[in-house]
């Protein structure tokens, strides 16, 4: 089995049609919205993107409105559902994306300036060995903009369909160092659902 694990295929094939809308009903897609905007930093001004894990994409739709169309971005998901919904999201604002159907660690993917992961190691074997794919995925000095679950009640509920896992915030901030990444600031989201669920970290890599 791949170090990224898999989500329950077919209930994630199903949910696919429902995601998009459903990530903006409970406020994902402005809580990513928030996460990339917390902060003035200085990027490449038409970066290469890697979304792993993209789903519907909501998380590089968030970074296409607010800091513009990037010089490339490539979905990475094993859903051909979820990767079909995220083209035609960004389709709409003018992006054309790349689509990489697969788990993290077993496609292949051009090295790039940003890699943007929300919810994604929360569901792989080995939690490490997939932020070493991911650094692996970064040019030197390149950004990892991670979402990962916090432990809280409402995770519980979660758990009982995609049967994924929580970090502490110094667990996985430890895990982010260990793998080879310097961490730049972590985000607190301020309300609705991705309050309780999650947190927010941004990272370089430092070799």
């Amino acid at each position: 089995m791949s170090d990224a694990g898999s989500l329950p295929g077919n209930r994630y094939d199903r949910a696919a049609p429902r995601w998009g809308d459903k990530m903006r009903t409970l406020g994902y897609y402005d809580a990513y919205l928030g996460f990339l905007t917390d902060r003035d930093e200085k990027a490449s001004a038409a970066p290469h993107i890697v979304d792993i894990g993209s789903g519907t994409a909501a998380f590089s739709e968030a970074w296409v409105a607010s800091r513009g169309r990037p010089a490339s971005i490539t979905l990475l998901d094993p859903s051909p559902a979820m990767l079909e919904r995220g083209e035609i999201s960004l389709q709409r604002r003018g992006v054309v994306p790349r689509l990489a159907q697969g788990l993290l660690g077993e496609v292949e993917v051009d090295p790039v300036d940003v890699a943007l992961a929300a919810h994604v190691i929360e569901h792989c074997d080995d939690a490490l060995a997939a932020l070493q794919h991911i650094r692996r995925l970064l040019r030197p000095g390149g950004s990892l903009y991670l979402v990962v679950s916090k432990p809280h009640w409402c995770n519980a509920i979660i758990w009982l369909q995609w049967r994924h896992r929580t970090f502490a915030r110094d667990q996985i901030l430890d895990l982010v160092r260990t793998a080879g990444f310097e961490v730049e600031r972590t985000y607190a989201f301020p309300a609705g659902p991705p309050s309780r669920t999650s947190q927010g970290i941004m990272a370089t890599r430092s070799y």
